[in-house]
This record gives C-alpha cells, sequence and structure tokens, in this order.
C-alpha cells in the first residue's frame, strides 16, 4: 500500500482564496489611503498662533488632557473624562493647567467634553455663569468670566502678563496646600491628627481632631470626596485656624463641641486631576447604604470603621457633614423612609443658624428630596447620625454677591464656629449665655 503523504503548511493554496486574500489587502490599502486622505495634513502651531508654545500639565492636580489648535488659532483643550465603573456615569467639570506663550498675547482657549453622564442621565457641568480662576503664581487668582458655545464646550480668552499662566475651575487647594496645614497646627495642644487607614494608592487617611476628647458634642466634616471640588477644603482651613486662635470665644465654643475632619477624602483624585471618581471607579458620595468594599472603596471602608469605633467608645458623632462644590450651593437634605421628625427639625436649626451666622443664603432642598446611597442617608440610617451634603456654589456667592475665592471659603468656616456653638447649645441643658 501506498504510504499516506503528510500534511503540509506549505501546501498549494486554492486560486480562490489566494484571490480573495489579494482583494482583501488591496481593499485594506485603499481603506487606509483613504482615511489618510481624510486627515489634514499635521500643521505646526507656530503657524496657526505664532505666540503659543504649550501647555503644560506636569505639576500637582494638573488635569488629564490633551489639546490642538483649530485654524482660528484658537487652543482647543479635550479633558479626559473620569470614568465610574461598572457604569454609563462619565464627569468633567475639572480643569487646571499652565498656558506657556509670549509676553502681552492675548488667546481663546475652548474647553470640550463637557457632557457628562449623572446618576445615569446625561448633563453639561457649566453654565453661562460658569467662571475661570487664572494666576502668574499658582497661589494669587483672579477671576475671568466665560460663555458657552455650541451647549457643551466652555470659551474663554485670557492675557498673558507673564511667559506662563495658570488656568483653574475654581481656586485649587492642594495636597501640598494640606501638608502645609498639617504642619503648622500638629503641635497645638487642642490638636490631634491621627492616621485611619490609606487610600487605593497608598496616601494616608487622617483625622484632624479640633478640640478636646472630652467635650460632650461632636461634629465631623469631610472634605474632597470628589476631586474638583476644592471649596470644602478652604472652609476646613478657615474653620480649624480659626478655632485655634486664642480668645474666650472660642474657649467657650470648645468646651461645648470638638470637631472632627477628614480633610481630603480623595487623595489620590486630586493629585491626579480628576474630577468624580477614586483609583477604582468609585463615587465616594455613593453607596452608603452597605458597607463598602475594602479592595474598590477604602477611603470609605476606612472611614465607616472610624465612625463604629467612636460609637463603640461611647464618644458617637452628634452631626456630619460632607462638603460639595456644584452651581447652587444648597444643603441637601436626603429624607429615607424613617421616622425623620428629629432630623428635619435639627436640620432646620441649622439652616436658620447658617443665615444668621455665615453668608449662606441658598436655602435647603425640598421636602420630596432624596438622594439614596449619599453619605447623608447612610450615616443617618445606620448609625444615627444627623448627616447631610452641604453644597458650595462654584461660581456666585450670593450672600456676598461676589465671585468664589478660596478667601471667601475660608471666612465661611471661620462663621461656622457659632453655628455649630448654638446648634448643640439647643441640645444641652447649658443655659444661653
Amino acid at each position: 500500500m501506498k504510504p499516506k503523504s503528510k500534511t503540509r503548511w506549505n501546501s498549494k493554496i486554492p486560486t480562490w482564496l489566494f484571490l480573495g486574500f489579494l482583494q482583501a489587502a488591496s481593499g485594506l490599502d485603499v481603506l487606509e489611503n483613504r482615511l489618510i486622505g481624510d486627515v489634514s495634513k499635521p500643521v505646526n502651531p507656530a503657524e496657526l498662533n505664532p505666540n503659543f508654545h504649550y501647555i503644560d500639565t506636569s505639576f500637582e492636580n494638573a488635569s488629564p488632557l490633551w489639546y490642538e489648535l483649530d485654524e482660528r488659532g484658537r487652543i482647543q483643550i479635550h479633558l479626559n473624562y473620569d470614568l465610574e465603573r461598572e457604569s454609563p456615569n462619565r464627569a468633567n467639570g475639572h480643569w487646571h493647567f499652565k498656558l506657556q506663550a509670549t509676553p502681552g498675547s492675548k488667546h481663546t482657549i475652548v474647553l470640550n467634553n463637557l457632557n457628562n453622564v449623572w446618576n445615569g442621565k446625561p448633563g453639561v457641568p457649566v453654565s453661562n455663569r460658569t467662571i475661570c480662576k487664572v494666576s502668574e503664581d499658582g497661589r494669587v487668582w483672579r477671576t475671568i468670566e466665560t460663555e458657552i458655545e455650541h451647549l457643551d464646550q466652555l470659551v474663554f480668552e485670557v492675557e498673558m502678563r507673564q511667559s506662563h499662566l495658570y488656568i483653574a475651575h475654581v481656586e485649587p487647594y492642594r495636597i501640598s496646600d494640606l501638608e502645609i496645614l498639617k504642619n503648622q497646627i500638629t503641635d497645638h495642644p487642642l490638636v490631634d491628627i491621627r492616621e485611619i487607614g490609606s487610600t487605593v494608592q497608598g496616601r494616608s487617611l487622617e483625622i484632624i481632631r479640633v478640640g478636646k476628647d472630652t467635650a460632650p458634642y461632636r461634629v465631623f466634616l469631610r472634605g474632597r470626596a470628589h476631586p474638583w471640588e476644592p471649596g470644602g477644603n478652604w472652609v476646613i482651613q478657615g474653620l480649624i485656624q480659626s478655632l485655634l486662635e486664642e480668645s474666650s470665644e472660642n474657649q467657650t465654643y470648645l468646651n461645648l463641641y470638638a470637631v472632627y475632619i477628614l480633610p481630603m477624602a480623595n487623595k489620590d483624585g486630586v493629585a491626579a486631576g480628576k474630577t468624580r471618581f477614586n483609583m477604582m471607579g468609585k463615587d465616594l458620595n455613593r453607596n452608603w447604604d452597605k458597607p463598602a468594599d475594602p479592595a474598590l472603596c477604602p477611603e470609605n471602608h476606612y472611614l465607616e470603621k472610624w465612625f463604629q469605633s467612636m460609637i463603640d467608645q461611647g464618644t458617637p458623632i452628634h452631626m456630619a457633614m460632607d462638603l460639595h462644590n456644584d452651581q447652587s450651593g444648597r444643603i441637601h437634605v436626603s429624607r429615607p423612609n424613617i421616622d425623620l421628625d428629629a432630623y428635619l427639625d435639627r436640620m432646620k436649626r441649622y439652616e436658620a443658624l447658617m443665615r444668621k451666622h455665615t453668608w449662606f443664603t441658598e436655602g435647603s432642598t425640598g421636602g420630596s428630596f432624596r438622594n439614596p446611597g449619599t453619605i447623608g442617608e447612610g450615616l443617618l440610617e445606620r448609625y444615627g447620625i444627623t448627616a447631610f451634603v452641604q453644597e458650595l456654589n462654584a461660581n456666585w456667592i450670593e450672600g456676598l454677591q461676589q465671585h468664589t475665592s478660596g478667601k471667601n471659603w475660608h471666612l465661611l468656616g471661620s462663621q461656622m464656629r457659632r453655628v455649630f456653638f448654638e446648634f448643640f447649645l439647643a441640645e444641652s441643658n447649658i443655659p444661653k449665655p
């Protein structure tokens, strides 16, 4: 019997298959040429805008972005979306970059990629009232106004006083700013700074206590759950620094209450210039209706452990606020399906005191408002804490008739000392002085 021949890799290819391969290859080549032909020839930016040099994002808290110049020489900034894990949600609202250009020149900047998705619904995070901050040194900021273009683009013009200009949405507060504050206060006898855990990338999470651990009442503040929202950090700094000033007034306040603060919950996001989510794509102001996943959301996991430890040692938190920025600046009073009478009475008292002793005038959410999973609702349901979200308008302070600034938010923090005092005074049997 004739032996069977072995199959070889280079056996003769059928003609139909060979011709098909050639046709496909030819089509790919045509397609490649067509795509290349449709793209404009790369142009040196100097030909479009000879005074423009570069967009620098090499520094702390700078935005992830890419840029190009259009045919009019305008600088088109394309912000990278911050994406939520296993969700359609995406966010842009943080911009912070450094323009390098010829001194004395003027430039038009267009911000793109502002088609956000929030709670599964599309939305644009800017309006005709959106402001922009600029600074030559990254410390002293001034406000410029902006315009909306094509519903989802923000346009503004800048003039170069020097060879570089920092540009940001709101006045930045960076990790380095927090470290400066901590170094200033760490040795004060009324201050305790204690690490409670770490972020996804291993940055420390600290609780700062201002006041005595024996104070009869305790208020908690959290800042920077969302990285683009620095207003809370300025409020926290104003509160801390004003409480540590030597005065009979502060002595009276701190005999009644102590302040516990997680100043920067989303340090990783702040460092990376993100807008909303942590480095695992989790929103730190969601899913508070259940325990946090320590792998995906360690920032919330360690905070939950701290709240429970305070309860276990007989020093529970009485009031908690989560500080945020948005376009309205209201107090968010969420209403879960539990007995809310005492809680709502306290929230009415808090709002009245804010109106009385601070520049706050924006009011609170209405009777049907509910935002499930937020920290305010979660702390109320799970730990019995009078908790809420305190928004700060990112663009305008109605009570001052001024644009926002670190200075004005700092002032609010100082004014809130009296708010906390009268709030807890009403809870106690101490006669009002």
